[in-house]
């Protein structure tokens, strides 16, 4: 099988990005590219992005997962901490975050470095989730083989027995990150290429230095 993709192109003309509209601390300029991408009815879910880890093998891994919140010292997801993402992050957690709304032209780029989020925290977050959500944290042992699709449900129908008339409580083995990031990368697509690169580095002083990279 072959197929030659060396004609797809597309030219980048929708915005610009200069240092004289970048604000001192990268969480502000996230927040304003995170608003208008939530607001442009073009991106089908804002807050998909990628995680990328190095496994126990020594491979990196991607994966789509959901940010469910983001603030000043960061951004927060959550997982299963057993399963394979999670024992990456405990072996190494210096792990990469990124964001990609190709309607926008627009990229971001994060490093940081990922700690379990304190436990009343992810018991907030799993206490607002769906009934069904809840569930399936306890039926499915992430990232581990299973036989087939109704070993799955099967698990799924016992746990629904196991907590039926009670309250569903979170399982210590899941619960969220927090990735503090130390680089933060803005990519806004430009014509000819030549596009705008604008990266936040962490200094020792907590300061962000801020810097343009060649496309």
């Amino acid at each position: 099988m072959s197929k030659d993709l060396s004609n797809y192109r597309k030219s980048y003309e929708k915005e610009e990005l200069l240092e004289s509209n970048c604000p001192e601390n990268p969480m502000e300029l996230f927040q304003t590219w995170f608003k208008n991408a939530d607001e442009s009815n073009t991106v089908e879910e804002t807050n998909a992005m990628n995680v990328s880890t190095i496994g126990k093998d020594g491979f990196p891994k991607n994966r789509i997962v959901l940010l469910k919140k983001f603030t000043w010292e960061g951004f927060v997801f959550y997982t299963n901490y057993t399963s394979e993402k999670g024992k990456a992050i405990e072996a190494n957690n210096n792990i990469c975050l990124s964001f990609f709304w190709p309607a926008l032209e627009q990229q971001i780029i994060i490093k940081g470095i990922a700690e379990k989020q304190i436990e009343n925290l992810s018991d907030g977050y799993f206490e607002s989730r769906p009934e069904g959500s809840k569930l399936g944290a306890w039926a499915s042992n992430q990232s581990s083989v299973v036989a087939s699709r109704k070993t799955l449900e099967d698990n799924l129908k016992s746990f629904e027995k196991k907590f039926e008339g009670k309250e569903i409580n979170r399982p210590k083995h899941w619960g969220g990150f927090l990735v503090k990031p130390i680089s933060i990368e803005f990519w806004q697509g430009r014509p000819n290429r030549l596009h705008d690169r604008i990266r936040y580095s962490l200094e020792k002083d907590f300061s962000w230095k801020i810097e343009r990279l060649a496309p």
